[in-house]
């Protein structure tokens, strides 16, 4: 049985390795594309936040890399990247009748 010593050196050797140019010994979890998403829909940071319901400063986070979305944010971002027009309307709909 290792011991968590063994798994922190072991970890701590595949990512040495990585940042050597080893890629089969680490992953890079990349979210969706936010900038190329927004740009389809032809909106403004402040109206692609304002259509999704979030703050434009994680709108501006995304697409700077400084945070990736969460799971149902980047959902929400597949669904606009597959149909903005659909998507920002059923958005819209929707927060029109729970008003």
């Amino acid at each position: 049985m290792s011991t968590a010593f063994d798994k922190i050196a072991s970890g701590l050797a595949d990512a040495i390795a990585y940042a050597d140019g080893d890629k089969t010994k680490g992953r890079v979890a990349a979210g969706p594309d936010v900038k190329a998403i927004r740009a389809k829909t032809k909106l403004s940071q402040a109206k692609f936040a304002e259509k999704l319901r979030v703050p434009v400063a994680t709108v501006r986070d995304w697409e700077q890399h400084r945070r990736l979305p969460d799971a149902p944010a980047r959902t929400l971002l597949g669904m606009v990247d597959a149909d903005p027009v659909v998507a920002l309307g059923l958005i819209e709909a929707m927060t029109a009748t729970a008003a």
